[in-house]
């Protein structure tokens, strides 16, 4: 069996990474940061990155739509914004809530997004017409989380007073209520069978209820500070959880006990989760870096696992399956053989160097409006004349906001520049054939990875008929 390892080490933002999520594909990675922006990072080695700017203040959350096509993000400045994960860094914004939005979650068909805010609500939107349908109103103070159940009937939420509540998507109730009087969670979610949910907790846990019996299965206190995310495998077998304590852990639950401790962030984790097939992990944190990892032991049948891992660990005592309920709750601890994995002191040489970043976005236009605006001298044209050309200014010089109504650049350079009027539309037929030329590569780049995915399902087929033949 192999252990995880650190396959990327992704730098481009410059505050606290916020949250992380994959692209179903498993070829893109979005992540959100104080620094007012929503990143795409591409999978594939020095393939380049895209910074989205848009939100006037900290994004707290992002989540791809199931499709892939849409990604939505969560901020402080109190909206939700949709957008196309493309060069253009095209978006739409809705004002949510009065106060910070913290969470924002697809339901498994794309159709709805369920928000939570500061405002103590969680809020329920159609996806397509972008329309408020409903709200559930219990909680009596900060909604840090929510999110749907895999069927989308359901949807758990998690609040600072202290409580996690199950809501009913039809009638609007709030169908149950779970306790937890030694601190508030932080997050929270469903299993992948929808059955039970976990917990993040300020108080150091992490907890599992089964919503059938309406009793906490498992309690685990194996970090020594606050969890902050957490995130489960699609398995269902394994738990990953990040920390204030700097590290992150994965619990298996059916034998309920603490598999792996990683270290890697310089500081508190505050994200993580799972890719949609659970061959990777993200995580990110305090020091602005965004982890990929490689799952390993996911290649290798669960039983296999607990075999490799009875040799090279002392297994807690007691442990007991999920779907034997004990009489009252197991509390796990860290056992006296932990595996640590240190990816800083093995495998800093898997790590890949930063990949190119593409601005794009509202506020990335706007900076260069204003600059446009303020120049009028010769040698100032000039620099203008440059900046048309540069490569980052073509890719996102015709994003614009639907929902705000922004279009962007729209009047023409003379306007901003007093560049002649003959020059001025020479250099904007110039621009305009430069972002045909973009969008063409973009599509030749998705054109040409279709087509490397298509040769090496055929050279397996190939293998696979060569093999049947020779035998």
């Amino acid at each position: 069996m192999e252990d995880p390892n650190l396959e990327h080490n992704f730098k481009g933002h410059k505050d606290v990474v916020t949250s992380v999520d994959f692209n179903p594909n498993n070829k893109q990675l979005a992540t959100t940061s104080i620094d007012k922006c929503l990143m795409i990072w591409n999978l594939k080695p020095q393939t380049r990155a895209y910074r989205f700017t848009g939100h006037k203040d900290a994004v707290m959350s992002v989540h791809f739509s199931p499709s892939g096509h849409l990604v939505a993000s969560a901020s402080r400045d109190k909206t939700v914004r949709l957008w196309t994960p493309n060069v253009k860094g095209t978006s739409t914004t809705f004002t949510a809530h009065s106060a910070v939005v913290r969470s924002v979650n697809f339901s498994c068909d794309g159709n709805f997004l369920v928000t939570a805010s500061d405002d103590k609500s969680i809020k329920m939107w159609n996806t397509h017409q972008q329309r408020f349908l409903l709200s559930f109103k219990g909680h009596n103070n900060w909604v840090r989380s929510a999110r749907f159940s895999p069927d989308g009937r359901l949807v758990v939420s998690c609040s600072d007073d202290r409580t996690v509540k199950i809501w009913d998507t039809v009638s609007r109730e709030c169908i149950n209520t779970f306790t937890d009087y030694r601190g508030f969670a932080n997050f929270v979610d469903f299993n992948p069978s929808g059955t039970c949910i976990a917990s993040a907790g300020t108080d150091n846990t992490v907890k599992l209820w089964d919503i059938r019996i309406n009793k906490l299965l498992q309690h685990y206190q194996v970090h020594s500070a606050s969890v902050n995310c957490l995130s489960f495998h699609p398995s269902g077998n394994y738990l990953i959880t990040a920390s204030s304590d700097c590290t992150l852990k994965i619990m298996d639950l059916l034998e309920g006990r603490l598999l792996y401790t990683l270290h890697g962030h310089q500081g508190p984790v505050l994200a993580v989760t799972f890719s949609r097939h659970g061959e990777y992990f993200a995580s990110g944190g305090s020091d602005s870096q965004v982890l990929v990892w490689k799952t390993n032991f996911d290649s290798i049948p669960y039983n296999k696992v607990l075999k490799s891992l009875s040799v090279r660990t002392n297994p807690d005592p007691a442990p007991h399956i999920t779907d034997i309920h004990p009489r009252i709750p197991h509390l796990h601890t860290s056992g006296p053989q932990l595996i640590q994995i240190n990816p800083r002191g093995h495998i800093v040489d898997m790590q890949s160097s930063d990949p190119p970043v593409v601005d794009t976005g509202i506020d990335f236009l706007s900076k260069h409006k204003s600059k446009a605006a303020e120049s009028h001298s010769p040698s100032l044209v000039t620099n203008q004349v440059n900046s048309c050309l540069d490569p980052s200014d073509r890719v996102s010089s015709h994003a614009m906001d639907p929902a705000s109504g922004d279009p962007g650049i729209t009047s023409t350079l003379e306007d901003h520049t007093g560049i002649p009027p003959t020059l001025a539309s020479t250099l904007g037929h110039i621009v305009e054939q430069l972002d045909v030329l973009t969008q063409t590569v973009s599509i030749l780049e998705q054109r040409l990875t279709m087509t490397e995915d298509k040769l090496q399902e055929c050279l397996g087929n190939q293998q696979t008929v060569q093999q049947v033949t020779s035998s």
